[in-house]
């Protein structure tokens, strides 16, 4: 039986709309999670976050273990207070950063041995290890499998390779969890673009068991038409009566054409990184506020929202904090952007629920193709 509750209240095709039920509380899906890398949704307060209607958010095991170190976390009270969010945390393996950061990593059956970004020290990753960050020393409450992460392109015997080994890993690492009443494990579902290999994935999964099966390995350079292919069919292989998540998919038009193909989660710095650096996400698509056609723009993003950082300020202002490089344009598109994102999922479960999807869908793109948002 899985730890937490998992009931669909409606579907559309394959589309379906549900609660995740968590000690914490409750999680409407289909939801996205904020990413809070080390311990924060950068630029944001915790009460930003969920004030956008967020019902989780991701912290990062890599970075964490790092620094302030998991063990420091725990001995100030676990993740949770440490950061001082209250709902449900869900927490990655810390492979995909072992793989794209660290100075140097070798993967073994046993293990994955890596060098520090940051120092260079050395550390080692076994799937043990991180489901011990992850639940015993962090406290999550979704926990994820340890596995490999193969970036695209790639022959298909380097990934069948890392498929199985993510398999077996995914087996150690629920040994390692063993039985629990107040958090979950995830399952990883591997094999690039290959029906087959995802086929043989999701079998070998599901013979483990675990509370939630994720998609991994998109969204590495094979390209949105070769992603939304995948989704064609790797969601259907996975337990309908469990969670599906998109692991690291973040942008609007993935989010919804996953849904529509039976994704319940995701996750994405996007949001964030995308306010760093001037880019606010609206309906009409996203739009740079360094470009100075909106120098001079009185408009607000959405004079219709309720978050001021979307209905308050105007774009002339966005731009000049923008162009300027002051701290709080980073803040204040943050904030529309995360906000932005959780009106996108609540927009979803709505049409999940009154059954029209599809005409949601068609708005959308049309919206995205024609709006006069767009900007370079």
């Amino acid at each position: 039986m899985a730890a937490f509750p998992f009931e669909v209240k409606a579907t559309d095709g394959k589309a379906r709309t549900g609660v995740l039920t968590t000690p914490r509380g409750e999680i409407r899906t289909p939801a996205f999670m904020p990413v809070g890398t080390a311990g924060t949704v950068k630029a944001l307060t915790v009460e930003q976050v969920a004030a956008s209607g967020a019902d989780i958010l991701l912290g990062n095991t890599y970075h964490l273990m790092l620094r302030p170190t998991a063990e420091r976390v725990k001995r100030l009270g676990g993740l949770h207070r440490f950061m001082r969010w209250e709902k449900p945390i869900l927490t990655d393996s810390g492979g995909f950063q072992v793989m794209s950061l660290s100075k140097i990593a070798k993967v073994t059956e046993d293990a994955v041995t890596f060098q520090s970004h940051l120092d260079g020290s050395r550390h080692v990753m076994t799937p043990e290890r991180s489901i011990e960050i992850q639940a015993d020393l962090l406290g999550s409450d979704i926990v994820m499998q340890l596995d490999q992460l193969v970036g695209l392109p790639a022959s298909e015997e380097a990934v069948a390779e890392a498929m199985r080994l993510s398999a077996r890993w995914g087996a150690r690492s629920k040994a390692a969890f063993g039985v629990r009443d107040t958090q979950a494990l995830f399952g990883i579902q591997q094999g690039g673009v290959s029906e087959t290999l995802r086929r043989e994935s999701a079998d070998r999964l599901i013979d483990i068991g675990f509370d939630g099966y994720a998609i991994g390995g998109l969204a590495v350079g094979e390209g949105h038409e070769a992603m939304v292919e995948v989704l064609d069919f790797a969601p259907s292989m996975l337990p309908a009566e469990r969670p599906r998540y998109l692991m690291g998919v973040g942008k609007p038009v993935d989010i919804v054409e996953a849904v529509a193909r039976g994704v319940d989660m995701f996750d994405c710095v996007l949001p964030t990184r995308s306010g760093r650096h001037g880019q606010a996400w609206t309906c009409d698509g996203p739009i740079n506020l360094k470009n100075a056609r909106f120098a001079e723009d009185d408009s607000p993003l959405d004079a219709h929202s309720d978050v001021p950082a979307s209905s308050a300020y105007s774009k002339a202002y966005l731009h000049h904090l923008v162009r300027s490089d002051e701290i709080l344009g980073q803040v204040l598109l943050s904030w529309h952007n995360i906000s932005f994102f959780q009106a996108l999922m609540a927009g979803l479960r709505e049409a999940i629920a009154a059954g029209r999807l599809e005409a949601f869908r068609r708005e959308f793109h049309s919206r995205a193709r024609s709006g006069s948002g767009t900007a370079a």
